[in-house]
């Protein structure tokens, strides 16, 4: 009997050890304390990598996603990270060429994506030159790209991969950038609206039935936009089972939300295999106010794939807001933050502030058993009425526009605002300034179903 208990022993010992040696990669990822602090960063040999390092050290950050041009540049670039206690996971752009850009340009013109109008990114441009988006359909894509991440998936001390420009060509910019690009996008036009290489439509014909093009308003066909987003969720899983099998941590900086990436870029990234996710909630570029990472953060925590840690990726600013901006992500369910990036923070009384807050929020974490609480009481709010922060910035954004008709013209005093239209994600209301007696169209945008921007045009005379 002892020895059949013995034998017992023995037998399960082995079969831990086997199950041990055989555990998943990506639950071998999961056993490394994940950093809560981290900044986006480019890496250039020319440049003192060491002295970065030991500035993220004093601030806090104990993580970077580094973009470098080659596998060996990390080879360079992770022991002297290391040697500061900084966790390193290189930063990838993936369906928007980067360092191989004019390489791929010149072999494989075929790979590139193509608009509603059938124009292929390979020669056209769309927003800027380095846009220059594959297409996720295309066969010699996908095992060009899972051979790029199988190389650097090699670097020894290199932690993980985060995916970027894992996406289409933005269909829609945030409202902030229009000007940028003297553009008006009410709603999606052919131009940026991309994913119909002529592989992608064929699939999606043999799948369907019939041909998008067919479609007299295709940005209202689910269908096909959740197709288009399918093919981008295939290869960032293709992507995960490759990070994973080399034990890495598989990780992601996508568009805010879930919702609002799909609509605006047809990136599902709730659906996609991730360790940790980095969503971009840079309210600078849509509403311009703290309540839009506190809206996002609240639907990402429920929207998130369950295996998934939620961090949150903040544009740095040299100035009272990033604390501002760091405390609506951490209090609503995000487990830590990235900057983009560490650069921007200039002032040394700043820097001393987010030292201290850094050091205070591992703290927190660390005492509630690594787990950052969330506010009982917040809640998504997509009355942008009640929004006083926006609804101030509106008004300072009629009062520059009655400005510029009479540079001595009286504050503002405005009427109540009237809807007048509604389309898709977009609510137009008419406003009047009843000083200057000048009229405002003010369009709200719910790109995911989330109050994600804003635009104040003036009203014409008969409007």
């Amino acid at each position: 009997m002892k020895k059949q208990l013995i034998k017992k022993g023995a037998l399960c010992l082995l079969l831990i050890c086997i199950h041990g040696f055989f555990m998943p990669a990506s639950h071998a990822a999961e056993r490394e304390k994940q950093a809560m602090f981290w900044t986006w960063l480019d890496y250039s040999p020319t440049t003192n990598f060491d002295s970065i390092c030991r500035e993220m050290n004093y601030l806090g950050i104990d993580g970077v996603m580094l973009n470098a041009a080659s596998p060996d540049e990390y080879r360079v670039a992770v022991p002297i990270a290391k040697k500061y206690g900084i966790q390193v996971i290189a930063w990838l752009w993936t369906m928007n060429l980067e360092h191989d850009r004019d390489k791929i340009l010149k072999e494989h013109p075929e790979w590139f994506s193509v608009n509603r109008n059938g124009k292929s990114l390979a020669d056209t441009t769309a927003y800027v030159d380095y846009y220059k988006f594959l297409s996720p359909v295309v066969p010699g894509v996908k095992e060009y790209i899972k051979q790029k991440i199988q190389s650097y998936c090699e670097v020894e001390g290199l932690s993980g991969i985060s995916i970027d420009y894992h996406r289409y060509v933005d269909v829609v910019l945030p409202t902030t950038l229009w000007p940028k690009y003297n553009i008006v996008q009410d709603r999606e036009y052919p131009a940026w609206d991309y994913g119909y290489h002529p592989i992608a439509v064929e699939k999606f014909k043999k799948q369907y039935g019939y041909d998008p093009h067919a479609q007299q308003d295709p940005s209202k066909d689910l269908k096909w936009r959740q197709f288009r987003c399918d093919q981008i969720t295939e290869m960032a899983n293709m992507i995960a089972d490759v990070v994973h099998a080399n034990g890495k941590i598989m990780a992601a900086s996508p568009f805010p939300t879930p919702k609002m990436a799909s609509r605006m870029v047809r990136q599902d990234w709730g659906k996609w295999n991730l360790d940790i996710v980095f969503p971009m909630v840079y309210s600078s570029f849509y509403t311009e106010d703290p309540s839009f990472i506190k809206d996002c953060t609240l639907e990402n925590v429920k929207d998130k794939g369950n295996n998934t840690t939620l961090y949150c990726g903040l544009m740095a600013k040299n100035n009272d807001e990033m604390f501002v901006d760091m405390d609506e992500a951490l209090n609503n369910g995000a487990q830590g933050i990235s900057i983009f990036t560490i650069h921007s923070l200039k002032d040394p009384a700043i820097k001393a502030r987010f030292k201290a807050y850094t050091t205070a929020a591992k703290i927190k974490k660390d005492k509630n058993n690594g787990i950052l609480p969330r506010l009982s009481a917040s809640k998504i709010e997509n009355d942008p009425f009640k929004k006083e922060g926006i609804m101030k910035l509106i008004t300072q954004k009629i009062q520059e526009m009655v400005q510029l008709q009479n540079p001595s013209a009286a504050p503002v005093a405005l009427s109540a605002y009237k809807k007048v239209d509604e389309y898709d994600v977009t609510k137009k209301y008419l406003v009047e300034d009843n000083t200057s007696k000048q009229r405002f169209y003010v369009t709200f945008f719910f790109y995911g179903g989330i109050l994600s921007g804003w635009n104040v045009d003036p009203a014409t005379t008969n409007g």
